[in-house]
């Protein structure tokens, strides 16, 4: 069987319906000191009445950050009188201010989760309701695309979950608004071929009960960003909303109908995103990543809508935007300049959220929503892959901080973006000179009252959040779906225990990756395939021997110049010297089976599988087709295969 009779499978196959161009046109940024000028010179706004929801968010905003000022300077005064600075002021003041903004920084994580903890236990009356949504109306005019743009996936995993998501999109009453379409910006002929394939059996599976199309981009510029703006202006003008989903993505057709719903009832809203849930992987990493996310990321996100409100999060996924103030006011210029900081926005939902709020819509985060589901990296290598991606790409978004017309609380979530990963070198920063202090002056341990209660307070801070997340869960009764009260509990022990061991290897990670982004310095940082394949022992060492190699390092010259202050070290650097074992132990699916046997990291997801879920494990589980599996040896040519990629249409045709 040769290409052209494999994606022939039907003889009236359309990749996509008619081109309506529109424009989709990037106005340049202002520049930092520009925007900190205009900024400096704008006078504040007055007049303007303020909605209920703007009251209340900015009550909550003021009291959060009162709760974190507070906690930093009492924090700060802990520490200035544990340890005096009458000897080598400079690193007793670099080391104040370094813990100053990391506990603030921390503070700022428990209070967001005390929030959330609050409102797990008494419903937001500013949030807004699902209930009231579900009762709208949708008319023949709420158009909308769902949009899976993908780049060299996995091709039977990423069709599996579109089947599944359209099926259960083709159940639902309003299923006649809605069309289909996969993105494709894949480099490899040979995925690609199998894409096509894949797309012209689902559509031929799906029949009448979905509208499918398949585009694939010849130029791709400004990467996932750039592949959704080709979309719109392809064929935004023909629909009011979007849902956009990543390769990853599931969602229900109850989920996805919502949303427009939602959009419908609130004809200010911009951008309406969903929580989604991680799910689907068996590796011991990911399934603690997604006990996690469901325990306390739960918590976490809650307390992300309870003080952002129509200002919130946008994640670039699993969620809607409305097409026609997106494209008029979302279109992304690239930063000017040289360097790792400059080039393609690559962290797009950020701006894009900020952009669109500063047009005058409203950006909301439905955390209570269901039916909205993603997957984990299966391992530790893979996180950390994809957190070199994010780094770079939040790291370059600071530029952007002072740009005219962004709402406060959109450049806080810029600042965030970047203290999530520029934390880490502030952490290293902060161990490095609290150890240079302890050797010159001939103690680590400071003032021992003050300090016993300065790092008590700092551990409250970092582990009070998964004390609440439980204690909310009990007070709801809803450790069943965990597996129990005492597999719920364990479960959190032992999530901990991992989130502890990992936290010293992910502080080296992010710190290699903000110095090599800033510097502009090459790192060939290689990663496993997206499937949950266990580690090897070659490549797993070979990664991380950039990490582990400075804290021998410093171990040795520790314990060389003085034996005993390497005990102060052995929290971070034992981890460190345990990192390939870890990942290796991690990245083993029989082992998480086996931890799912004992009920142990067990989610709701896994407890009482979805529909939608079941259906997609389903068809990922089955083998791929045979014409699928001999397509590479089954070719005449490379040439012929660039062909049909770089011009489908024609294939059809002539295959026709």
């Amino acid at each position: 069987m040769n290409p052209f009779d494999l994606i022939s499978l039907s003889r009236s196959a359309t990749l996509a319906p008619p081109v309506r161009r529109s424009s989709m046109v990037a106005q340049p940024w202002t520049g930092f000191l520009q925007g900190l000028a205009t900024l400096w010179r704008s006078a504040p706004e007055h007049g303007r009445e303020l909605a209920p929801w703007e009251r209340a968010a900015t009550r909550r905003r003021g009291a959060l950050m009162a709760l974190v000022a507070g906690t930093a300077a009492g924090g700060a005064l802990l520490l200035a009188h544990a340890q005096p600075f009458l000897d080598h002021p400079l690193l007793h003041t670099v080391q104040l201010l370094l813990f100053t903004v990391l506990l603030g920084w921390v503070a700022a994580g428990c209070f967001t989760a005390l929030m959330g903890f609050w409102v797990q236990l008494r419903p937001d009356p500013f949030a807004l309701s699902l209930i009231r949504a579900r009762a709208q109306p949708l008319g023949g005019d709420a158009r909308t695309a769902v949009i899976m743009p993908i780049c060299n996936e996995n091709v039977g995993t990423v069709f599996a979950g579109l089947r599944a998501t359209c099926e259960s999109l083709a159940e639902s009453a309003a299923s006649h608004l809605f069309d289909v379409y996969v993105l494709s910006d894949t480099s490899d002929p040979t995925v690609r071929a199998h894409e096509l394939a894949a797309w012209a059996t689902l559509r031929d599976t799906l029949g009448s009960r979905a509208r499918l199309y398949y585009r694939w981009r010849q130029r791709r510029t400004r990467r996932k960003a750039g592949n959704v703006a080709d979309f719109c202006r392809r064929w935004g003008s023909n629909y009011r909303y979007m849902v956009v989903l990543d390769a990853d993505s599931v969602m229900t057709g109850a989920s996805i109908t919502t949303q427009v719903q939602l959009m419908e009832a609130h004809p200010q809203a911009g951008i309406i995103q969903t929580a989604p849930q991680t799910c689907g992987l068996d590796t011991v990493h990911a399934r603690a990543q997604q006990f996690a996310g469901r325990i306390t990321g739960r918590l976490f996100t809650a307390g992300m809508q309870y003080w952002q409100l129509g200002e919130s999060h946008y994640w670039g996924h699993n969620a809607i935007l409305r097409v026609a103030p997106f494209m008029q006011h979302c279109a992304l210029a690239t930063l000017p300049g040289k360097g790792g900081l400059s080039g393609e926005i690559l962290s797009h939902d950020f701006v894009e959220a900020a952009m669109m709020r500063r047009a005058g819509y409203h950006t909301w985060l439905v955390p209570d929503l269901e039916g909205s589901y993603e997957q984990q990296p299966p391992n530790l290598l893979e996180e950390l892959q994809r957190d070199r991606r994010w780094c770079q790409g939040n790291l370059k978004n600071i530029r952007l901080i002072a740009e005219p017309g962004f709402a406060g609380v959109h450049r806080a979530m810029l600042l965030t973006g970047v203290l999530s990963y520029a934390s880490a070198p502030l952490w290293l920063a902060f161990i490095l000179v609290s150890l240079a202090l302890g050797l010159m002056t001939g103690s680590l341990a400071g003032t021992a009252p003050l300090q016993t209660l300065l790092w008590s307070t700092t551990l409250t801070l970092l582990f009070l959040p998964r004390v609440l997340a439980v204690a909310a869960l009990l007070w709801r009764d809803e450790q069943q779906a965990y597996g129990g009260t005492a597999p719920l509990l364990k479960g959190v022990l032992l999530e901990t225990v991992l989130s502890v061991l990992q936290a010293p290897i992910r502080m080296m990670a992010h710190t290699l990756f903000v110095l090599t982004a800033l510097t502009g310095i090459g790192l060939d940082w290689k990663s496993p395939p997206r499937e949950a394949e266990a580690l090897q022992w070659s490549e797993t060492t070979r990664s991380f021997l950039p990490l582990v190699g400075p804290m021998v390092i410093l171990m040795l010259c520790t314990f060389a110049f003085k034996a005993h202050a390497l005990l102060w070290l052995l929290p971070v650097g034992l981890p460190l010297l345990l990192a390939v074992p870890l990942a290796l132990l991690t990245s083993q699916s029989r082992l998480g089976r086996q931890l799912r046997a004992l009920r142990l990291l067990l989610t709701p997801e896994e407890r009482r599988i979805p529909a939608v879920l079941q259906r997609a494990h389903s068809y990922s589980a089955r083998p791929m087709p045979d014409h699928l599996v001999a397509l590479p040896s089954a070719l005449p040519s490379l040439r012929a295969l660039r062909a049909m990629a770089r011009n489908p249409q024609r294939v059809l045709s002539a295959a026709a």
